[in-house]
């Protein structure tokens, strides 16, 4: 086990601050992120904080810490309830369709990090337990069947997102005449006639959305854990309310650092990255950001547009704090630089017969203590030394993956111009010291790409054959036709063939109301 690093700071949105970064109990550093409430298809705001938290886990670990991520899933909620409303299908039904099409876009993303993904409706003993010691301890009171959290109880209540008491405002409708301050929040609420729900002390109900996350990240990394990270739309009321049930709950911090990433806006001008763009509050962010209300979806369509890889570099191309400027130009434009370093790699291997993506023949190092080494003499590996010195310190700098991108271009200019300069191509002596110094500096390159988790397989390309894609989008919808057309029948046993068959195949059918859409998986 390497010594994790001591150079890293991290930005707390708690005290507003850059702070060094020291997890409770090194080398182990607990991470939790807020997932989704999958009642809809992921669309690629979704993604902004699974690439995120993705890196950061790879880099802490690259460091020399031990992190555990946790990413929960919402399988229970109101959106949920009136998606499965609208659909006439069981919330469950609904829930692990896309909780599959999430986890696709995942993989798709690269995002392959994550520990542990539970699911709400996988934790109601925990729920119940936790809003009965909330009860006990005076935090929380009952009301015909609902429960709610007292505000005016935690004097700490508004410390996140600064806000006072007076400014906080709850749950409308029937749970407002039932609260004792507009503020207060529900922990627990009672079922409606037809509605999903569970057995608890307070009758037939189900919980809020803020405990479940609570009970969460309290059974998995305990009461108090390293960061906790989420968009900054979910600042309040979302982890407000999380803070401080998990504190009152336990008399102790939830989480030492708490992490917030920009979101994602689909309008707007100036250049995607870069010194131009600016943190912004909770509630511009929240007026901006790509949502499902706004129309916004289809990441896999998406990505089958331009890889996922292509999306993923797309990304932490911006500083996680700032807002990300999504536009089909900014994501042809990454692709255009992505193809820079494809070229690189082709030559690389024609000149050594090493593949940039095969790990074990090029052998990089696996921690930053591994990675360091003596160049010597050598003018091309100086270079390379402090490359990789810009790199390492603009992670330490609240993961800057937007600079450490920069250096990587660096990078790329660098190995062009010593190539063009050695004349090195194929039948190059591979013994020869230009090569051998060509080989350590890509290998020193690829320790640090696969922090960032990119380039870890060769390039797929985007799109595709526009003939081959129309094609296959006719005969998915003719096997759709046939299935509709056997369930008419009442030959269930066709159409549940039909539907089995095309999933083995990669094709995923959804059934909605307005009628049956296709994805891969």
């Amino acid at each position: 086990m390497t010594k994790p690093a001591s150079q890293l700071r991290v930005y707390n949105t708690l005290t507003k601050t850059k702070e060094p970064f020291e997890p409770l109990s090194p080398p182990a550093v607990g991470i939790y992120l807020c997932g989704p409430t999958v009642y809809a298809e992921s669309h690629i705001g979704h993604m902004v904080g699974p690439v995120i938290f993705d890196t950061v886990k790879r880099y802490l670990r690259y460091s020399g810490y031990q992190p555990t991520w946790v990413v929960n899933i919402t399988d229970v909620d109101d959106k949920l309830i009136n998606k499965s409303k609208e659909r006439e299908l069981p919330v469950s039904q609904i829930a692990t369709e896309m909780t599959a099409d999430y986890m696709a876009n995942l993989r798709e993303l690269g995002v392959n990090q994550i520990d542990f993904m539970p699911r709400a409706t996988d934790h109601m003993p925990q729920i119940i337990g936790f809003i009965e010691r909330l009860i006990e301890k005076g935090h929380a009171y009952e009301v015909d069947g609902d429960v709610f959290f007292d505000v005016v109880k935690d004097p700490n209540y508004g410390q996140l997102s600064n806000r006072s008491v007076d400014d906080q405002q709850g749950e409308g409708g029937e749970a407002a005449a039932k609260k004792r301050s507009s503020g207060d929040f529900a922990l627990w609420k009672s079922a409606k006639p037809g509605e999903i729900s569970w057995d608890s002390p307070w009758g037939r109900g189900r919980p809020g959305w803020h405990i479940e996350c609570s009970a969460m990240s309290h059974e998995i990394l305990g009461k108090t854990f390293d960061i906790h990270g989420g968009g900054l739309d979910l600042m309040f009321p979302h982890h407000e309310n999380e803070l401080a049930q998990s504190g009152c709950c336990h008399d102790a911090p939830m989480v030492k650092y708490w992490m917030h990433n920009g979101l994602m806006r689909s309008e707007g001008k100036g250049k995607l990255g870069g010194k131009g763009d600016r943190e912004e509050s909770a509630e511009e962010a929240a007026a901006g950001k790509i949502s499902r209300s706004k129309g916004d979806g289809g990441l896999s369509a998406l990505i089958r547009r331009h890889t996922g890889t292509r999306i993923r570099f797309f990304l932490l191309r911006t500083h996680y704090r700032s807002t990300i400027l999504y536009s089909e130009a900014g994501l042809e434009e990454a692709g255009a630089a992505l193809d820079g370093f494809y070229r690189l790699f082709e030559r690389f291997e024609e000149i050594t017969g090493i593949s940039y993506y095969d790990d074990d023949g090029l052998k990089p190092a696996k921690t930053r203590s591994e990675g360091e080494f003596d160049p010597g003499k050598d003018a091309l590996l100086e270079q390379v030394h402090s490359l990789r010195e810009k790199f390492v310190a603009a992670m330490d700098d609240d993961f800057n993956t937007g600079a450490a991108i920069s250096v990587l271009f660096d990078w790329l200019r660098l190995l062009n111009r010593y190539l063009n300069e050695n004349t090195l191509a194929k039948g190059a002596d591979t013994s020869s010291p230009e090569v051998v110094a060509l080989i350590a500096a890509v290998r020193s390159m690829k320790e640090l790409t696969n922090v960032l988790g990119l380039f870890g397989k060769p390039p797929v390309a985007g799109g595709g054959d526009e003939v081959a894609q129309e094609l296959l989008d006719k005969t998915i919808h003719l096997l759709i036709d046939l299935r509709k057309e056997a369930r008419e029948r009442k030959d269930y046993a066709t159409g549940d063939a039909i539907r089995n068959r095309l999933g083995e195949l990669g094709v995923a059918l959804l059934d909605k109301k307005e009628g049956t859409s296709w994805e891969l998986t």
